[in-house]
């Protein structure tokens, strides 16, 4: 059997995001030691399925237990399961929104509670941490129950402090709907996937260590 045949057999592990614009490969922002490849790869994962195109990047890194992850990386749930530190470019005076969701709950083949909201955070002054900021909706760790889910971040751009709130729920949550409502502009996006722990198959992250 090749790699393809066993790819096909095992589909309930793959994430099947819908296809995206391929026009809208180069905006996207990731942290700054992506590589073009990993551009292409987090831009074919997360645009067209929760943000649009990223015209103002942003820098945005995510850490884990002092590991910052690469984009399109794998991360078991035992390694998530405190909220992450989370460095934000932009500049002073600048206020920003965090939001990490699941496309993929509860399952990639039927995603029908996507978008899943794990954290939210408002009101991140530019060129600091996501500790900073205002956690309107506590960290929830993912726990995917089948299959490969991506766990998206979106970086959002505010008009203002203080302009921002929750929605009273966290499944079914639309990035789009809720930058549309409080008026924010995405400037950065990027993801890892999350699977069951135990289920084997995909490739592993390699973090870097971070001070």
């Amino acid at each position: 059997m090749d790699s393809r045949e066993e790819l096909s057999q095992s589909s309930d592990l793959l994430d099947t995001p819908s296809s995206p614009t391929q026009s809208l490969l180069s905006n996207l922002s990731l942290t700054d030691d992506s590589t073009p490849d990993q551009n292409i790869t987090t831009s074919l994962r997360v645009i067209g399925d929760v943000v649009d195109a990223i015209d103002s990047p942003v820098t945005l890194n995510i850490i884990y237990n002092n590991e910052i992850f690469t984009a399109g990386g794998e991360f078991l749930p035992s390694q998530v399961v405190s909220q992450p530190r989370v460095e934000v470019g932009g500049h002073l005076g600048t206020f920003y929104t965090l939001v990490i969701v699941n496309p993929d709950a509860p399952s990639p083949r039927n995603p029908s509670l996507k978008e899943y909201m794990h954290w939210l955070v408002t009101d991140i002054p530019g060129n600091s941490e996501a500790s900073l900021g205002q956690e309107v909706v506590p960290y929830e760790s993912p726990q995917p129950s089948i299959g490969i889910h991506r766990m998206v971040f979106v970086l959002l751009q505010q008009r203002g402090q203080q302009t921002v709130y929750p929605p009273g729920w966290r499944q079914n949550f639309n990035t789009r709907d809720f930058a549309e409502v409080y008026d924010l502009t995405p400037v950065a996006a990027v993801y890892f996937n999350c699977r069951r722990e135990g289920d084997l198959g995909g490739s592993k992250l390699s973090p870097k260590s971070v001070g």
